[in-house]
């Protein structure tokens, strides 16, 4: 469908052709509207925190390319005979007290009657064209950035399996429900330019996108990835969820392991909902990026590097883990 007339128009800068968080279309000379949408069935117990987590989702993808959020519709799919509205009612103030919390203005939305629930928010924001960010500007010798931990997808499963603490569960959420804006705010100021969130596919999987959208590959070191406590040992424990499992899958031709363990590597490929930002930023800037960073209290690890892409790694790049 990308060749669809539909999909195509002289305004568009970011559409459904590329792999980018969200698209954009081009409202003025100097202005944009950025477009994203996301909704998913619950990942945690309480019904606040959900909608909490939800709403942090779907903003990120705008804060991923660069855009302040304006606008949002709410998502609803609800089986209104199985569970009561007052839980619904419960998801929806835990959703738009993010929103308020991002000034974002929550504008209507849709309803359906869903045997399975679901919930989420399209968003709209605004943006210069010059701040917009992509996950197709990295470039050799760029300095790797996140800006959460991973391991919220392995947490999950293991929640739902009743295999792990209310304490590593409750740092889970806390880290789900932080909205990427300040850490956008810091990629603004210092004008990186390639920079994706690290939600469904997880870093390798959102890696992988950088680097082929990009024409290059990258470097991971894993002893500067920072996890969730508890992780690697609920990985051992088989806590690791189907998504992260087809995100593995996935990449496993595009990645070189050596001798990583396979825990950590179940680890790179874990399935994040709310996850940070995956920031490119060329080597002079880093160390402003992170002093950026740490002066909102942001999450500021170096994990790994962009480099050349070479015959040896083919068209679609590679990704070395060490």
């Amino acid at each position: 469908m990308h060749n669809h007339p539909a999909t195509k128009h002289p305004d568009l800068i970011v559409g459904i052709e590329g792999l980018d968080d969200a698209g954009v279309f081009r409202t003025g000379p100097d202005e944009t509207i950025v477009q994203t949408v996301d909704f998913f069935v619950p990942i945690v117990d309480d019904p606040f925190d959900w909608g909490r987590i939800s709403a942090a989702n779907s903003l990120s993808d705008l804060y991923a390319m660069g855009a302040e959020p304006h606008t949002a519709l709410q998502l609803i799919g609800w089986p209104r005979t199985a569970i009561p509205f007052e839980i619904l009612g419960k998801v929806i103030a835990g959703g738009l007290e993010v929103m308020q919390e991002a000034g974002c203005t929550v504008i209507g939305g849709h309803s359906v009657d869903d045997a399975e629930p679901k919930y989420g928010f399209s968003v709209t924001g605004m943006a210069p064209p010059g701040d917009i960010t992509t996950n197709s500007a990295a470039e050799p010798g760029q300095v790797l950035f996140l800006t959460k931990p991973l391991g919220t997808g392995i947490v999950a499963t293991a929640a739902k399996h009743d295999k792990t603490s209310p304490e590593v569960v409750q740092a889970a959420i806390e880290t789900m429900v932080t909205l990427n804006r300040d850490a956008a705010d810091a990629v603004r100021r210092i004008g990186a330019r390639a920079v994706t969130d690290v939600t469904g596919f997880g870093l390798l999987g959102h890696l992988s996108e950088m680097v082929r959208g990009s024409g290059v590959s990258a470097e991971i070191d894993t002893e500067s990835v920072p996890l969730l406590d508890g992780v690697l040992q609920l990985i051992s424990d088989g806590q690791i969820p189907g998504g992260t499992r087809r995100n593995l899958t996935s990449v496993r031709q595009l990645i070189d392991t050596g001798d990583v363990p396979d825990d950590m590597i179940w680890a790179l490929a874990d399935a994040q909902t709310s996850g940070g930002l995956l920031i490119a930023v060329d080597a002079p800037l880093a160390d402003a990026l992170e002093q950026a960073l740490n002066d909102t209290g942001t999450l500021a690890a170096r994990v790994g590097r962009i480099v050349e892409r070479t015959f040896e790694h083919g068209p679609s790049g590679r990704i070395t883990i060490t």
